[in-house]
């Protein structure tokens, strides 16, 4: 009897929690570039309004300072009804990305 209560109570829970309107997202457009030596790239889009994108390519190739240069954006719908919208570079820098909704860090 107290296990059937114990379930009872995960059961509850379980129908009780919010439904995570995300989950049933789909794929509704895909691209990619053939991946190689030189670089990539792809596009994606899903159902749920989200999109992203990205390109990387090497830079000084054949030098100690060879290094992968990733660039894309993403932007996604907020829960306020904003569309949101990040453009980045990512290379021996660090991942440096920008957007109006996001912090910036005051000029000395």
């Amino acid at each position: 009897m107290k296990s059937f209560i114990v379930l009872a109570l995960f059961v509850a829970v379980a129908v009780a929690a919010p439904a995570n309107p995300d989950a049933d997202a789909q794929i509704v457009s895909y691209r990619s570039d053939n991946i190689g030596v030189d670089g990539y790239g792809y596009e994606i889009e899903t159902s749920n309004g989200i999109k992203q994108s990205e390109s990387g390519t090497l830079k000084n190739v054949g030098t100690e300072d060879e290094a992968l240069e990733v660039r894309g954006q993403y932007s996604y719908p907020g829960p306020d009804g904003v569309a949101y919208l990040v453009v980045y570079i990512a290379n021996e820098k660090g991942f440096q990305p920008q957007g109006a909704h996001l912090p910036t860090v005051p000029s000395a």
